[in-house]
């Protein structure tokens, strides 16, 4: 198994990625569209069996790791005739402990080893406003 990684632009955090993913649903029904979320990058992971075997996307927000959604496939998609590849994702957005992350461009392959672990793992972290959360990570209570 293994994760991608990859930075979430312009989202201030984890109630506006979920908003915009779930707009994003709402108009791909409304145009009778297969209602999935689906980001489109130019370069088609190599690794695409170990990602697809229990493997996650997971979003930087603001500089820090802060959830992850499951893969489900990784599509060819070709773009004003340019090979891209659709990462196909789960639509539940599982919040993680936060970890800051310098930016990167792109993706980049994340170990489960380095990856931080679900938010419903950490105790007493549940339930705790993102500000805090992303407070307590940096002073790393969390």
């Amino acid at each position: 198994m293994l994760h991608l990684i990859k930075l979430c632009v312009g989202v201030e955090g984890l109630d506006e990625l979920a908003r915009w993913q779930k707009q994003r649903i709402a108009e791909k029904k409304k145009k009778g569209q297969k209602p999935e979320l689906v980001h489109v990058t130019r370069q088609t992971p190599k690794r695409a069996q170990e990602l697809l075997a229990g493997g996650s996307l997971y979003w930087v927000i603001k500089g820090q790791i802060a959830a992850r959604q499951k893969l489900i496939a990784l599509r060819p998609l070709t773009r004003d005739g340019v090979a891209h590849c659709g990462l196909v994702y789960d639509r539940k957005l599982v919040p993680v402990i936060r970890r800051p992350r310098a930016a990167f461009q792109g993706w980049r392959y994340l170990d489960p080893a380095d990856a931080p672990a679900d938010i419903g793992a950490a105790k007493g972290a549940k339930g705790l406003p993102e500000a805090m959360q992303q407070e307590l990570a940096a002073l790393g209570l969390l």
